[in-house]
């Protein structure tokens, strides 16, 4: 065996990370974004394929809307102040996703005054409703800037989608339509 095919050997079997984080170390993951009006789809992408990554399928609908929303403003207010980019940033820790959004505009975030066929004005409203806790603080590096950000609680998530998936659930009688309607029909020969 030559010493080129034995090194390439080594190379297949090293593991450049390990396939887990350490368990006393939160996931975390970073992506920064030009300010442009493409900004917010690439972010919607990139947080469903971190959440398949970390097997949070099941919330990746909730935290996708919240990234959508929260990157549309950065994007938004970075673009009327001049500023080139925002920051993404996805952790979990403790059974809680993290979603922050940094941008490195003066000023704080304020929830729209939208009127009912305005198409503008909702997103903080959206984020606050969809997410556990929501908020924002000052950019505490020095430079101006602000990080607004949002928690979802996978479980809790993944329990409330199932309350309402339930045929079950409050509201619902069985026999008032969807599947346990067509079963009792079906069994009764009507």
């Amino acid at each position: 065996m030559t010493p080129s095919t034995a090194s390439r050997r080594r190379a297949v079997h090293h593991r450049p990370r390990p396939p887990h984080s350490p368990p006393d170390r939160p996931l975390r993951a970073v992506l920064d974004l030009g300010a442009v009006p493409t900004a917010p789809g690439c972010a919607r992408a990139w947080t469903r394929q971190i959440l398949w990554e970390w097997r949070l399928v099941g919330v990746s609908d909730t935290s996708e809307l919240i990234v959508s929303e929260l990157t549309t403003n950065a994007m938004l207010t970075s673009r009327r102040e001049c500023r080139p980019f925002i920051r993404l940033i996805l952790t979990l820790d403790q059974g809680e996703l993290a979603i922050l959004v940094r941008d490195f505009c003066s000023g704080t975030p304020q929830p729209g005054n939208a009127a009912a066929d305005d198409e503008d004005g909702r997103g903080l409203f959206l984020v606050q409703a969809m997410s556990g806790r929501s908020g924002w603080y000052p950019a505490d590096d020095g430079t101006p800037g602000k990080v607004v950000w949002a928690v979802v609680r996978p479980e809790l998530e993944l329990r409330a989608r199932k309350a309402r998936e339930s045929p079950w659930s409050p509201g619902k009688r069985p026999g008032s339509g969807g599947c346990l309607s067509g079963s009792a029909t079906s069994r009764s020969g009507r």
